[in-house]
């Protein structure tokens, strides 16, 4: 049977570790400015942080928020340093959001799963299970699957037969990975993601549509996170790869043989048609839309909501609908919105009566 360990610190009541702004500034190597016995439990932005919490100042769109916080200790950018304001604490940091980042894991501390099968799980014939795994209640571990050591299998998951799970890999509640898929070390997957589904692949014959048997495997790289309800297609007679330290955000819908490489951010409800390939570092915001044997290069954006019919190269900015240069698609929305005004007045010369 499965179990929850909480790691070893002292915790306020919503289950945050407490720490004092002494603590914080030698943690984050800031200058601490105030009462460094402040303690906080808990993070919150100026607006509505209290005592208890640990807030931040990083952007002059939020300067004037601080003269009125409440929060006890606010890690402040250098260039506010002296701003109107009374915390309990101040430190003075650069990036104050970046720091902010590696103290969470101190305040908020992790819940650790305990080793071990849940009674009503089951495991399928030759399964191998590394060590320290955690497979939860009412999860299915397939015939022939491999579970890496410390792999965390979250309650009701299904694991098809020979799924590779590497090492320390996470998968939260109701996830669903098919047969012919393999996820690499420490890659997290969250509730409702179902990994290696066949492609949307017909062939009209005789008539009726009929289905191609995908045969790819789906291949998710090393420290990959695949969001909630997110859907990524196996291969049709190619694989489908995901590259490593790419982000997947929640409703995200990957079709089958596309490659999409190393560290590129994919934010929620972004569709990419199958044998599309995204180079390294690139970031596709939200709605984006990509057609089919596409090519968006290595550090390219693609803007949210924009469709995207054509290759875009390495390192630009793509929006619009059909997507295009940034600067022109501007441009184009610029004259649109001209149009109305244009048509008036022309009608206004014609004699003829305003059409609005």
């Amino acid at each position: 049977m499965t179990g929850i360990a909480r790691a070893n610190s002292p915790t306020s009541g919503d289950g945050a570790s407490t720490i004092t702004a002494e603590a914080i500034a030698a943690l984050v190597s800031g200058e601490l400015i105030g009462d460094g016995k402040t303690a906080v439990s808990g993070v919150a932005p100026l607006d509505r942080a209290d005592a208890s919490h640990l807030s931040i100042l990083s952007s002059g769109k939020y300067a004037p928020l601080l003269a009125t916080t409440k929060a006890g200790v606010v890690l402040v950018d250098p260039e506010f340093r002296d701003a109107a304001g009374a915390p309990r604490a101040r430190i003075v940091v650069e990036q104050p959001l970046e720091k902010l980042l590696s103290l969470l894991p101190r305040l908020y501390p992790q819940e650790a799963p305990v080793p071990g099968v849940a009674s009503t799980a089951r495991i399928g014939k030759g399964a191998s299970l590394g060590e320290r795994v955690s497979v939860g209640e009412y999860a299915i571990i397939g015939a022939r699957a491999r579970l890496g050591n410390g792999a965390v299998i979250g309650p009701h998951c299904v694991v098809g037969d020979g799924v590779s799970i590497g090492d320390g890999a996470r998968l939260l509640s109701g996830v669903t990975i098919y047969a012919g898929t393999t996820l690499g070390a420490r890659t997290v997957i969250h509730s409702g993601a179902r990994i290696g589904c066949d492609g949307f692949g017909y062939v009209l014959r005789d008539g009726a549509h009929q289905k191609i048997l995908h045969v790819g495997q789906c291949i998710i790289g090393d420290d990959v996170e695949i969001g909630a309800n997110t859907t990524i297609d196996r291969g049709s007679i190619d694989d489908t790869v995901i590259g490593n330290g790419t982000k997947i955000d929640n409703l995200v819908q990957i079709a089958h043989n596309v490659r999409i490489g190393e560290k590129c951010l994919v934010i929620a409800q972004v569709g990419i048609a199958g044998s599309a390939k995204i180079g390294n570092g690139a970031v596709l915001a939200g709605q984006a839309g990509i057609s089919g044997h596409l090519s968006i290069g290595a550090g390219a954006r693609v803007a949210a909501q924009a469709g995207v019919f054509g290759d875009i190269p390495a390192g630009e900015t793509w929006s619009g609908y059909p997507a295009r240069p940034h600067r022109e698609a501007l441009r184009a929305s610029a004259a649109l919105f001209k149009l109305a005004g244009m048509m008036r007045r022309l009608e206004k010369l014609l004699g003829e009566p305003d059409s609005t």
